[in-house]
């Protein structure tokens, strides 16, 4: 006999689910067998990450594929999205780097019809994810940042949007055990500051974006006055955005119009 709700419920709760009753009921809605429900039931009990178990996780009214191994899209990173939507000429040309299971680029694909949609990643498992939820119109490229790139993005980038690791590598010990167990480190660890991957990003972004083009980066609140320092610094014209309800900060670099002749 399958497990009921109420017996769902009990066993997440116990397990410590702060929202047990929610994840019993994607659960039960995902399990197409008893057998399957309670192999998922058991995983969750366990400590694998919800949108492990179910295979997808729900990102800006998208349901987005997700593997074990990969990084888990946060709720708060739909305002990086918003933000770039909102600065995106008509069908630029879009990268998500640091894509992860794409779930920014596949985001912004489905906001800007037409747009040219590069997504890159350097861990294999989060690349092959990815390309399952970009489309079959997307370019997904495995390689470390701009190194994934083609050559022939260079000047041309509209939109950069780059969700960069930002936990200092000192911190990582005190994540959720679902991220620091079950998501792969080169996704979470941002070196001794957190800074460290977006200095790299911001060094050469400026090379990449079109005249005019938004490199956009996550950050934390604590973290977010350096970023900005750190986008300036590359020549970019930084600023902040903030959304108190999603407790996001995103910073934005823009590379200034040419003035004068070329």
């Amino acid at each position: 006999m399958p497990p009921s709700y109420a017996h769902v419920v009990t066993a997440l709760r116990s397990a410590g689910c702060v929202f047990a009753e929610d994840e019993a009921r994607l659960i039960l809605s995902t399990a197409r067998t008893p057998a399957e429900l309670a192999v998922m039931v058991d995983r969750r009990v366990a400590g694998l990450p919800l949108e492990h178990v179910l295979g997808w996780a729900e990102f800006r009214g998208l349901r987005i594929a997700v593997e074990p191994g990969v990084f888990v899209p946060r709720r708060r990173t739909e305002f990086l999205v918003e933000q770039a939507v909102a600065l995106a000429p008509e069908a630029p040309v879009v990268v998500d780097l640091c894509c992860g299971s794409g779930a920014v680029g596949a985001a912004l694909a489905a906001a800007l019809p037409g747009v040219e949609l590069h997504a890159a990643d350097v861990d294999p498992a989060a690349v092959r994810c990815a390309r399952r939820n970009v489309g079959a119109g997307a370019h997904v490229h495995e390689g470390d940042l701009f190194e994934a790139l083609p050559r022939g993005l260079r000047g041309r980038i509209g939109v950069l949007a780059a969700n960069v690791p930002y936990v200092p590598s000192g911190e990582v010990g005190l994540l959720p055990p679902e991220a620091r167990d079950h998501e792969p480190l080169v996704a979470l660890d941002g070196g001794g500051d957190g800074l460290d991957v977006l200095r790299r990003v911001a060094v050469e972004a400026p090379g990449w974006l079109a005249p005019g083009g938004s490199l956009l980066v996550e950050t934390s609140e604590r973290q977010a006055g350096p970023a900005v320092e750190i986008l300036a610094g590359a020549g970019l014209m930084a600023r902040l955005e903030v959304s108190e309800e999603l407790y996001a900060n995103v910073v934005i670099g823009v590379k200034q119009l040419r003035r004068g002749r070329d």
